[in-house]
């Protein structure tokens, strides 16, 4: 058994996460998936009201990722932005292959918004090339947005923003924060659909609201919070991919997973009368192996339920880099 515990604060975290490419992390592991050498195991959620009354979970998704295993614990709560404090933390714990000991615990938050913009950009790049991706609709401004913004110009992407937040400040925030870029905020969310060949819908919503006939033809809507879009927009989408069918239709909180439990929308492959069947997943996609083209004028959803496996991978890195260079602190047993 490992004689210690490696620690890695999330200081440490990002900046050894500046040394990897994590689109190549994640598409990576998409296609390990897809060759049966890495999973993930069911997730566990534990959901809560807080004192205020705003929602609070808690999530675990165990995964493996090659010959590593772990998890990532990933918690919540809506009430933390009036309260000045982030609206998620975590940790991402990784365990000796022999003894199934822990050997590192590190500060999940980093690698977990990292690893959700990574998805959305290597799925966005398999649709469209990055170059030609020159505007962006974001409707919601927090971490999440910010992270999809980065990971987007440093790979070539983006020139201008049209951005809504239920709350003005947060998108004024935005806009002050990315001074290299051409940012419009708006008080309307259909307004900046519309004006826009790409979308990321980054928000808390539960409440879907994006209507398909805001897309314009040859969009790409990233429905990163998963409850932005509307039916019509998930039923009526040329091309709907998902990362893991399984994690969305076993899942009864998010608006595809309850249609998938109603019959209405069906498994990729698999056909019922009457129901909308995923086109492919997104291992499918990244390979290389989806058949049909997609067309300049086709509108494309891409539904990222969230993969344990990717944080583990991008975790994976980070703790070879920590034991590359003797960082961290090395907690006893």
């Amino acid at each position: 058994m490992p004689s210690s515990l490696r620690y890695l604060d999330g200081a440490t975290v990002e900046s050894l996460c500046a040394r990897i490419d994590p689109l190549e992390v994640v598409t990576e592991a998409f296609l390990a998936v897809r060759a049966g050498r890495s999973g993930v195991a069911p997730e566990a959620a534990l959901r809560w009201t807080a004192p205020d009354g705003t929602a609070a979970r808690s999530l675990i998704l165990p995964a493996r990722h090659e010959d590593t295993y772990g998890c990532k614990i990933i918690n919540a709560c809506l009430g933390n932005v009036d309260r000045g404090l982030p609206r998620a933390a975590g940790l991402i714990l990784l365990y000796d292959r022999e003894s199934a000991a822990p050997v590192c615990i590190m500060e999940g938050a980093h690698i977990s918004a990292l690893r959700t913009a990574a998805v959305s950009v290597a799925a966005l790049r398999a649709v469209r090339p990055l170059s030609t991706v020159n505007r962006v609709a974001l409707l919601g401004c927090g971490r999440q947005a910010r992270t999809h913004l980065d990971l987007l110009v440093a790979n070539g992407a983006v020139e201008s923003v049209v951005a809504f937040d239920r709350s003005p400040s947060r998108a004024e925030a935005l806009r002050d924060a990315l001074p290299g870029l051409a940012v419009e905020t708006v008080s309307d969310p259909e307004q900046a659909v519309r004006s826009a060949p790409v979308t990321i819908a980054a928000t808390t919503t539960t409440t879907s609201y994006v209507r398909l006939d805001w897309l314009p033809e040859g969009s790409v809507f990233l429905n990163v919070s998963l409850d932005d879009a509307a039916e019509d927009v998930l039923l009526g989408a040329d091309h709907l991919f998902v990362d893991d069918w399984h994690l969305v239709s076993e899942d009864d909180t998010r608006l595809l997973g309850r249609l998938a439990q109603a019959g209405r929308v069906t498994a990729p492959g698999a056909t019922a009368p009457g129901a909308r069947q995923v086109d492919a997943d997104l291992a499918t996609l990244l390979s290389g192996a989806y058949p049909r083209p997609i067309t300049p004028t086709d509108r494309t959803v891409i539904n990222p339920f969230g993969m344990g496996v990717h944080d583990v991978a991008i975790a994976t890195r980070v703790h070879t880099a920590a034991r590359d260079t003797d960082t961290g602190t090395l907690l006893p047993r």
